[in-house]
């Protein structure tokens, strides 16, 4: 039996190596996303995404496709988002509070087009994708999903790929629709080897699929000025609404190995499956409202996000396995609801300034995960950002636009109970502060 066990760690040991080796360097695992946790462009960071669902930037095809109608000209944004975080856990058996500070480093880029020439109606259609990967452009594959003993945050790790298509319409006096896809990769792993009881393999055999994963987003949006008083002044003017529906999406990735062991384990040898998740994003609802004045604008949104999905994820999770847990004792998820509120003053035709505040309440209900030892907290959200258009191009035929925000996060205090491989607890307290910087230039045409 000893003997046994220990082969199958160590064939466990070699699929892992083999496929990490194969795909690219690991990465800490997300139950987020760059959208989700940040915001996708300075101005989703700088108004804690309070104004998302109103910016007619390309990020509109994450957060509400229906708003790539809004400005006619196409669109070219490049962008970087630098995150740095300081996730701690007061942990009396830890030598230090911090848990966590690897940074997160995203480079951008998007576009936006109308394709309405390529019919004979010459009605606009409008097309917008935005693309993201992680370490400036070096991960796109990565992963990294554990159980351990001292605690991991739930929403805090890298996502190497971040992939949305979406196009949009207007459809009858300042209704316009729109809906995009959140594009997820599915990564399946094959390896096949023959090895000896010292770990020297030989006749390896490694095949690696991912195929992409298609998640839907809605959206709507409408100028009541124009849909109820297009030719006159009434209480409506200014006023702006949207709603926007994501379905759950997540990615995957799975391990299927077969080991022979020579003079041990003869064919078909000792066969391991290893199938697991990261990057969940959940089922979400929202709805948004602007006003907007000669040189400002104020808004806010409130967004429903299904969180309990994901316990059916872990179910079939067989690294967090939580079928050898005890059923009151299995990871637990709420769905929450999440205010934001923002504002946007133009300071003259060149400069804007921005800001926004978000409370995030956790979606972990549970405070006692064996194994998987998830942390999470409530945190405030602050952001502050500024934009400059510079009108005076000689080669170009629109001005070229920067955008910078900042973004700050405190994660509450909340107490958790860890337990470790062998039963023993401990009684921890989280937090931690979270500081953004996320830069971008637009060139219109």
């Amino acid at each position: 039996m000893a003997i046994s066990s220990r082969l199958s760690l160590r064939a466990l040991s070699v699929a892992i190596a083999s496929l990490s080796a194969g795909l690219s360097l690991p990465a800490s695992a997300s139950m987020g996303n760059l959208g989700t946790t940040y915001g996708v462009m300075p101005v989703d960071v700088a108004t804690a995404q309070s104004l998302s669902m109103f910016n007619d930037q390309v990020s509109a095809t994450y957060y509400n496709p229906a708003y790539l109608t809004k400005d006619e000209r196409g669109e070219l944004t490049v962008g970087v988002l630098h995150a740095e975080q300081e996730l701690r856990s007061a942990n009396p058996n830890a030598n230090g509070d911090v848990l966590s500070n690897s940074p997160s480093q995203h480079v951008l880029i998007g576009m936006k087009t109308n394709l309405g020439s390529l019919t004979r109606f010459k009605h606009p259609i409008y097309l917008g994708f935005i693309a993201g990967v992680e370490k400036y452009g070096k991960e796109m594959l990565a992963f990294d999903s554990q159980t351990t003993e001292s605690g991991q945050f739930l929403q805090y790790g890298r996502e190497p790929l971040f992939l949305n298509i979406g196009g949009a319409t207007p459809i009858w006096r300042g209704i316009s629709a729109g809906a995009s896809v959140r594009v997820t990769l599915d990564a399946t792993a094959n390896l096949e080897a023959v090895s000896t009881l010292g770990g020297e393999t030989t006749r390896e055999r490694l095949a690696v699929n991912a195929e992409p994963s298609l998640k839907t987003i809605l959206g709507t949006s409408i100028d009541l000025g124009s849909t109820f008083c297009p030719q006159s002044d009434c209480f409506f003017q200014g006023w702006e609404t949207a709603f926007t529906y994501r379905t759950k999406s997540s990615a995957s990735t799975t391990v299927n190995s077969n080991i022979i062991v020579t003079q041990t384990i003869p064919d078909p040898g000792l066969s391991l499956a290893v199938s697991t998740i990261d990057s969940f994003q959940p089922e979400t609802f929202g709805f948004g409202a602007q006003y907007k004045g000669d040189s400002w604008r104020v808004g806010g949104s409130i967004e429903q996000q299904n969180w309990s999905g994901l316990e059916e994820q872990f179910a079939g999770d067989t690294i967090k396995d939580q079928g050898s847990v005890a059923p009151g004792d299995r990871i637990q998820f709420d769905d929450i609801l999440i205010p934001r509120v923002g504002a946007e003053y133009a300071l003259n035709k060149n400069f804007s300034l921005r800001a926004g505040l978000a409370y995030e309440e956790s979606p972990l209900k549970s405070t006692r995960n064996p194994e998987i030892n998830y942390l999470d907290t409530d945190k405030i959200v602050v952001g502050l950002g500024l934009s400059a258009t510079y009108d005076r191009t000689r080669l170009l035929a629109y001005p070229v636009r920067l955008d910078i925000g900042y973004q700050y996060q405190q994660l509450q205090e909340r107490d958790f109970t860890l337990v470790d491989f062998d039963g023993n607890e401990t009684s921890v307290t989280a937090d931690g502060d979270v500081h953004v910087v996320s830069g971008s230039v637009t060139l219109k045409f």
